[in-house]
């Protein structure tokens, strides 16, 4: 087990904490001064509250010295992507045509965390609106990559993963729209998960595509966090009804027998040969775990058009919210995108509608014979700032709703992370989370080395 308080996952932190080895304070108060450290060199938060997270650590040391804690996370910290609404901080989306009003109302995973006693230390950086691959905006400026801060750190859940690799919080909360969870982990190296549609409840809602999930540095931790955040919430009426299912069960039962396909391009991506040699290597790892691997395409082509269309109604709806003078604020090519997006027509929307019908259609039949895809994350190394990651590997995996995790793979040609992208059948949650903790445990997540700190 690490020494330092802010390396422990947070099922050490829990076990820990059960035998009094560590206090919740003393985490939260050795995590806040992490971040008071870093901050300034990485940017992962947009709005910490430190009086109020060490508020509710000293109330959660005095459930455990009773033992009785209020939930299963009880006194670990956690941070919230700034699209979801946290009561007590402002929601500014990471754009200035937002006001900066405090929130009175907890999103769901925000109200269910409260509910379970973890710490809340703030508002993780976010890139405009979500609409951008890349956490750099007017409102907050650039959260570099955790491994070299000449690199870009991915969105629009930058701020999320930034922070779980660098140990400013054990959990982090993340948005996926897009690949808006997947593209970060990647980048960053950490393990991002985008459950079922419906699993993690939102509100308010913003769209079919829209997912809630974990960024962690641990598998565990990711099940861990959806058993706290995987239950349904009357304000989102798509969300799923929970069976009350413990996600740790089953996560380290191996994989002997999965029948998974590997496609290394999804039949119409181009792939840069330095990551794929790195997801060539991790996938032939999964055979060693007893998987039965087969090259296989699912036969989709690019499916761009339709969450293009599908997203014309997020496009109006920003519209009305932030209105004409909100949108003279917002970066100009998000203004561009919304523009765009407006100019669907409803027979279009509807026929993107009916062709993302026929794409979870033939996924479905897909997943008939494969219990699981393999596919890199990206498609490209990981670039300097300003140039959003490539990552088209994620986009067809919103569209249809289905789980989806990445994974860190290995490196690429310049030392950055590469992820490795497993998609399960829709409802599949458990096997997605089953491989990837095989993988983990066979070839154990790294994390930054923060030497170059002390010659500061």
């Amino acid at each position: 087990m690490p020494q330092d308080p802010t390396q422990f996952s947070a099922s050490e932190l829990i076990a820990a904490y059960r035998s009094k080895a560590l206090s919740p304070v003393e985490v939260v108060a050795a995590t806040l001064k992490r971040i008071g450290e870093l901050q300034p060199h990485f940017n992962a938060f947009r709005a910490v509250d430190a009086e109020g997270a060490l508020a509710q650590a000293r109330a959660s040391e005095a459930r455990w010295s009773k033992g009785a804690p209020l939930g299963m996370l009880d006194g670990v910290p956690v941070g919230f992507k700034d699209l979801l609404n946290v009561r007590g901080f402002p929601t500014r989306k990471g754009s200035l045509a937002t006001p900066d009003v405090v929130q009175q109302e907890d999103s769901p995973p925000a109200a269910r965390l409260r509910e379970s006693g973890a710490a809340i230390l703030g508002k993780t950086q976010t890139a405009e609106f979500g609409l951008k691959g890349l956490t750099e905006t007017r409102l907050a400026g650039v959260t570099p990559n955790a491994w070299d801060r000449s690199y870009v750190s991915g969105g629009s859940s930058g701020g999320a993963a930034v922070a779980a690799a660098l140990g400013l919080g054990a959990l982090q909360v993340g948005t996926d729209g897009g690949g808006s969870i997947r593209n970060p982990a990647a980048v960053n190296g950490v393990f991002g998960f985008k459950p079922t549609f419906g699993r993690v409840a939102g509100y308010p809602h913003n769209g079919s595509l829209f997912h809630i999930g974990p960024i962690t540095r641990t598998v565990t931790d990711a099940a861990l966090l959806l058993n706290v955040i995987g239950k349904p919430d009357a304000r989102d009426w798509t969300s799923l009804p929970s069976d009350g299912r413990d996600w740790t069960n089953g996560l380290d039962s191996g994989v002997k027998g999965l029948r998974i396909a590997y496609s290394r391009t999804l039949g119409y991506i181009q792939v840069d040969p330095g990551v794929a040699a790195v997801v060539d290597r991790a996938v032939a790892r999964l055979a060693e775990l007893g998987a039965i691997v087969e090259e296989a395409d699912p036969g989709f082509s690019d499916p761009s058009a339709i969450i293009d269309a599908i997203n014309a109604e997020r496009a109006i709806r920003l519209r009305r919210d932030i209105g004409d003078a909100g949108l003279e604020l917002i970066d100009p090519a998000i203004r561009k995108r919304v523009e765009r997006l407006e100019r669907y027509t409803l027979a279009e929307v509807v026929e993107a509608n009916e062709r993302r019908a026929e794409l979870g259609i033939r996924l479905r039949r897909f997943h008939e014979k494969y219990d699981l895809l393999v596919t890199p994350v990206q498609s490209k190394p990981v670039p300097r700032l300003g140039v959003a990651p490539e990552t088209p590997f994620a986009v067809p995996f919103n569209i249809t709703q289905q789980p989806a995790a990445s994974a860190p793979a290995g490196f690429d040609n310049n030392g950055l992370p590469v992820g490795l992208q497993i998609v399960g059948p829709q409802f599949g949650d458990a096997t997605v989370l089953r491989l990837a903790r095989a993988f983990e445990k066979l070839q154990p997540f790294p994390t930054p080395h923060l030497d170059w700190l002390s010659r500061l």
